[in-house]
């Protein structure tokens, strides 16, 4: 019986010898069940980060670009910031954007903009916004309005922050650093042109002639070959260039008579600019009432109207410029007739003192109405075509004492400007005497000198 086969039924695995030979076989056998689940495991699990990643970039494209998180340099380059931080959203404010428009398209409401606006301290100024500015968004998981940020500009951001107690507010203003620059400009077409030579912006020139608009008409006076000299400051953040600063000291030598201007802030702490005797360059009167114009018609009393071809007395001068142009007061006074008529078109007169009135006519708009007070300088108009007018420019008239007078003449017969007082000059001098001799290097051509100059005075600050 010892020789019979088991029965049918009992396992073979019983016998030592068979559990011995079959060892490697089963071995082998679990080895590859354990790489095929390895493998299926990881297979879905590489399946399902494909899928996410898929579905992650859907919802990023998903997101506008003007509420996609702002990318913050600090954060990312620091590892410790928190990770369950909320993000920034930002919105850029385009032309024809308002507050509620900004908010709706950001996922908020009206009550959320009357919420930033009317309880916080410095909410009013959230809704003077320029295009270009930013304004960004911060929520809470259920997707609650908790921030808000205003990039006024490079130098200035407001924060409002959700608290206990409402929303508060928080202004952060940065100073940029000014550098001293110097440049010189010779016209051989136009004022504007000379600057773009110069390499200053428009808004530098702008600056320069209403520094010296009491003395000459950019509009008439510049010759081909007249020059110019700016000391000017440079505003920096962050080692790049935001902005020109003010103008130091200018010099404009236009049919060869020179005229000189310095900054200056007196001793209470007001700031204007001079000539060398330290008489203010701001004068009774502007010589012209608009900026870098042609002259089409003069004061000329024996004149032939271009509309009812007849000879009748032009009383005044015509600046041509483009529709929209701005017009300024040339003084300081009270307006005592703003309207229309036929002959006039849109029209201002401003009386200044009892002795003098200034008129202004053929406006395409009027910006000031009778009986309104307005300064040197103040935008009254715009140029236009109304009226009797067969193409756009300012008809500009000057009266003294009820007479019409040439307004490129009267001026220049007016009472000398005001002068610092004597307790003041002797500093303005040290002001004065420093700024002249580096114009004096820039009218010579001396640039070599002048970087020397500066870096002096870089190292005595």
């Amino acid at each position: 019986m010892s020789g019979a086969n088991p029965p049918r039924g009992t396992s073979s695995l019983l016998d030592p010898r068979l559990r011995l030979a079959r060892a490697p076989a089963l071995a082998i056998l679990a080895f590859g069940l354990t790489f095929a689940i390895a493998y299926l495991d990881n297979s879905t699990r590489h399946d399902y980060d494909q899928q996410w990643k898929r579905l992650d970039s859907r919802l990023t494209r998903s997101v506008p670009k003007h509420i996609q998180p702002v990318k913050d340099a600090e954060a990312s380059s620091n590892s410790l910031v928190a990770a369950d931080t909320p993000p920034w959203f930002e919105q850029e404010v385009s032309r024809g954007d308002n507050l509620s428009i900004i908010f709706k398209r950001a996922g908020y409401d009206e009550s959320d903009v009357h919420t930033i606006v009317n309880e916080t301290e410095n909410g009013r100024s959230l809704a003077k916004i320029f295009p270009g500015q930013t304004i960004a968004f911060q929520s809470d998981t259920s997707g609650a309005l908790t921030g808000v940020r205003h990039v006024v500009s490079p130098l200035e951001e407001v924060t409002y922050r959700l608290t206990d107690s409402g929303f508060k507010s928080e202004v952060e203003t940065r100073s940029p650093d000014a550098r001293q620059a110097w440049t010189s400009g010779v016209i051989r077409s136009s004022l504007f042109n000379a600057g773009q030579e110069a390499g200053v912006s428009q808004s530098m020139i702008l600056n320069m002639a209403t520094i010296f608009g009491g003395v000459v008409d950019f509009a008439l006076d510049p010759r081909r070959g007249d020059t110019m000299q700016l000391l000017y400051e440079e505003l920096f953040l962050d080692g790049k260039k935001i902005k020109d600063g003010d103008i130091i000291a200018a010099s404009f030598t236009n049919q060869g008579e020179t005229f000189n201007a310095f900054r200056y802030t007196d001793t209470s702490g007001e700031t204007n600019y001079y000539n060398e005797e330290g008489f203010s360059m701001r004068k009774a009167f502007l010589m012209a009432p608009l900026d870098f114009t042609r002259i089409s018609s003069n004061f000329n009393l024996r004149r032939l109207h271009p509309i009812y071809k007849t000879t009748r007395p032009h009383r005044g001068t015509d600046y041509a410029a483009p529709t929209g142009t701005p017009v300024y007061a040339s003084g300081d006074g009270r307006v005592i007739k703003s309207g229309y008529t036929k002959a006039n078109g849109n029209y201002v007169f401003i009386r200044h003192g009892d002795r003098y009135v200034t008129r202004y006519l053929h406006l395409h708009k009027r910006a000031v109405s009778a009986g309104r007070r307005v300064t040197q300088g103040q935008i009254i108009g715009t140029v236009g075509a109304t009226g009797a007018a067969t193409g756009p420019h300012l008809h500009y008239e000057f009266l003294v004492n009820g007479v019409h007078r040439n307004p490129r003449n009267v001026v220049k017969q007016l009472p000398k400007a005001k002068q610092l007082p004597s307790h003041e000059m002797e500093n303005f001098q040290l002001t004065v005497n420093r700024a002249s001799k580096q114009l004096t290097k820039l009218r010579s051509g001396n640039s070599v000198a002048m970087s020397e100059s500066t870096d002096a005075n870089l190292s005595a600050n």
